[in-house]
């Protein structure tokens, strides 16, 4: 179980990412503890985690309503993403949506989950254990 603390810094680290308020056209921003729900404090510039002998990428799911609108957006803010239709995964993915794996190994990363948390009807992004 994740402590106190962690979640405090997985709070403070998506509130730099999202922002802390302020609006989206006419819609309110959502918390964004709410949607990107993983641990990002040790998450390196190239987006790696662990030591310098071992950095591995992390991985992330998270699922959309599945239209090819939505999907075309998705994969032009992160070109690391794959649809998996029909797929649950942890996260959940329901009838009409589409479960979405992506890879913080790219330039940019905390900026394309930024991107992809503030897309309509995204679920929490958390992160993917290729279980």
């Amino acid at each position: 179980m994740r402590t106190a603390a962690v979640h405090a810094r997985t709070a403070a680290m998506a509130l730099v990412l999202l922002g802390a308020g302020g609006c989206h056209g006419d819609r309110p921003t959502p918390p964004a503890a709410a949607v990107v729900a993983f641990d990002l404090e040790a998450i390196d510039a190239d987006g790696l985690r662990g030591t310098a002998a071992g950095k591995v990428a992390v991985s992330y799911e998270f699922a959309i309503p599945d239209t090819p609108a939505l999907r075309d957006t998705v994969r032009r803010i992160d070109r690391t993403v794959e649809f998996m239709p029909g797929s649950r995964g942890r996260v959940g993915a329901t009838t009409g949506q589409c479960l979405c794996i992506g890879s913080t190994h790219q330039a940019g990363w905390r900026e394309v989950l930024a991107r992809l948390a503030a897309l309509p009807g995204v679920t929490p992004i958390i992160e993917c254990h290729h279980e």
